[in-house]
């Protein structure tokens, strides 16, 4: 059994287990919750993720359905990408090394992921926790793009990637989303690229249309997380579905209802009728078009349920355009008000910041990882969108990895099975001798 821990310690999830193994042990979320049954913070229950056995899925979806956490209060130690409360994360740390990974911490070592320009504050906060709070022998850090270069070269060992040794990794995480140059498993720091949207932004943006059109929502964040995991999807033509999405009643293809739990019968909400969630993708754009390219919008009198107003009583709600409004705003971050280029911008620029013999291979080797990249039609919208900015004479390419999710830390495991990877470490002596400035210099941050 491997003596490394890998962490993962995202924003919204932690992904935490040994060195070595395929799968992480644990999935889960990084933060606090007070449901509105208890008096006092709880940690959360696990996912059920692939390396989960059966019987371990079913207990941890059953606890989680048991669990109300209809408006329950949430407290991070993450913030915006970064490590705000020390004293939070360290109780976070304690019950996943207690009770989920049951390891010896003293005798263990550590790869520990860190996103790029971190504040030499908040590094020695995390040096801190690591060598003088959980004691562990040893610490590596590393940042999320060099790991996911490593597990994609590995799982393709004649692909361009394992060749060149070079990709762009497009991270679209919980804070924020980074365009990474990586060359020979070392992050390019000076053409990384970030925008300050992730899928928390994306949420609640989610929260605040819903609560404007429908009902308030502004307190349920695990319930819009759901529904925008389960419902929203990115549009390859804006101005064409918004017309559709203007239709009536059953004509339009992306009217869907969501069920909000009642607190009696189901604690976790859930899609009215999935099928009709669905019809979107099932559809073909030249269904609902004229040989000139312009909708056909047949007019067809409303039913007077129509044209009811919203019934407050229901315990549900209606979502059409904002289904792929939401996701649009990784495309096009000035309608939210930011002043901050979209995606495809973001990586061009990326890429003109790296060395002119990179460029045709950076843009052959996109790789599309973390939660937000799994919008349905994300790399199609965003090859759409980056194709005309590219010069004809360079290849486009985008690959989604094959769990975004876990991409990150699959890549860690691989590092932490390495026979070199003890010599990469710093060891806690080391740190106790030099300091934790010192010490950094080794991971080139």
């Amino acid at each position: 059994m491997s003596g490394v821990v890998v962490l993962d310690n995202g924003g919204g999830l932690i992904k935490a287990g040994r060195g070595g193994d395929l799968d992480p042990t644990t999935v889960l979320p990084n933060c606090l919750l007070r449901p509105l049954s208890s008096k006092k913070f709880l940690h959360p229950d696990p996912l059920p993720h692939s390396s989960s056995s059966s019987a371990a899925a079913a207990t941890a979806a059953a606890a989680a359905a048991a669990l109300d956490l209809t408006s329950a209060a949430v407290r991070r130690p993450i913030d915006r990408g970064y490590l705000i409360n020390a004293d939070l994360q360290r109780d976070i740390w304690a019950h996943l090394f207690a009770s989920h990974l049951r390891v010896s911490t003293a005798s263990a070592s550590l790869l520990l992921t860190e996103p790029p320009f971190t504040l030499p504050s908040i590094q020695r906060a995390t040096d801190e926790l690591v060598f003088e709070d959980f004691n562990f022998k040893s610490l590596y850090v590393a940042d999320s793009a060099s790991l996911v270069h490593l597990y994609e070269a590995s799982t393709s060992p004649q692909g361009l990637v394992s060749k060149a040794q070079c990709s762009l990794v497009v991270d679209c995480g919980f804070s924020f989303t980074h365009a990474t140059p990586v060359f020979q498993n070392f992050t390019l720091n000076y053409g990384v690229k970030r925008i300050d949207l992730g899928g928390k932004a994306l949420t609640n943006y989610l929260k605040e249309l819903v609560s404007y059109r429908s009902i308030n929502v502004m307190d349920e964040s695990f319930l819009m997380d759901d529904v925008k995991e389960k419902l929203c999807f990115v549009s390859l033509d804006v101005d064409r579905d918004l017309q559709l999405a203007r239709k009536p009643g059953h004509d339009n293809v992306f009217r869907c209802t969501y069920v909000l739990p009642d607190g009696v019968t189901h604690t976790k909400g859930f899609v009215k009728d999935p099928e009709a969630a669905r019809r979107h993708l099932n559809s073909t754009d030249e269904s609902h078009l004229t040989s000139g390219g312009t909708i056909i919008d047949v007019e067809r009198p409303e039913s007077a349920e129509d044209r009811k107003r919203i019934d407050l009583t229901k315990n549900e709600f209606d979502l059409t355009n904002e289904r792929f409004l939401v996701p649009e705003m990784i495309f096009r971050p000035a309608d939210l008000g930011m002043n901050q280029a979209g995606l495809a911008e973001c990586i061009v620029r990326a890429i003109s910041s790296c060395h002119p013999h990179l460029h045709p291979v950076l843009y052959e080797s996109i790789i599309l990882t973390g939660g937000s990249t799994l919008f349905p039609r994300f790399a199609a919208r965003l090859e759409k969108e980056l194709r005309p900015l590219v010069p004809d004479y360079y290849k486009v390419k985008i690959t989604t990895q094959q769990d975004p999710l876990l991409g990150v830390w699959r890549g860690g495991s691989l590092l932490a099975s390495s026979p070199d990877f003890e010599a990469m470490c710093v060891t806690k002596a080391e740190y106790e001798e030099l300091g934790s400035a010192r010490c950094r210099r080794r991971f080139l941050r």
